[in-house]
């Protein structure tokens, strides 16, 4: 079962030194802090990170994430960085650290190669002959369907 998007803010803020023993976390700042994770994991679906993870409309504090297991580092730490400067804060090298490391382990995990469409007015460069093609220069796709 995914934890709840109240649980994963807290423990963002709880790797930033905003500990809920220490302060008490206001309303307005949980709600802002949800409107960062829904923009942070819109963000990774655009780049095809796809977790799993439950937008709600409206957004809702309680309800559950959808963020499997494997994922929640991640998540909680680049929340933690994404959040901090709205709290005055540094963020520690390890735990900077831990957020790049996490985020690129979970890119690897779920394959995420951006695809890249070279314009045909770029040459293909020493070493790429393109068997076949005969040309400088890369070839666009054949978009009528052959």
């Amino acid at each position: 079962m995914a934890r709840k998007k109240r649980d994963i803010i807290l423990s963002a803020l709880r790797e930033i030194g905003i500990a809920d023993y220490d302060f008490d976390v206001a309303p307005q700042e949980m709600a802002s802090a949800l409107g960062r994770l829904e923009a942070m994991m819109a963000a990774w679906t655009a780049r095809g990170l796809l977790l799993g993870y439950v937008f709600g409309s409206p957004p809702d504090l309680d309800a559950e994430s959808g963020i499997p297991a494997y994922a929640e580092e991640a998540v909680v730490t680049n929340l933690g960085l994404r959040l901090a400067p709205s709290y005055g804060r540094q963020v520690m090298d390890g735990t900077a650290s831990v957020a790049h490391t996490a985020y690129s382990d979970l890119m690897l995990q779920m394959g995420c190669i951006p695809e890249r469409q070279y314009p045909e007015t770029m040459p293909t460069g020493s070493g790429n002959a393109r068997c076949g093609y005969g040309g400088e220069f890369f070839p666009q796709p054949c978009t009528d369907g052959i």
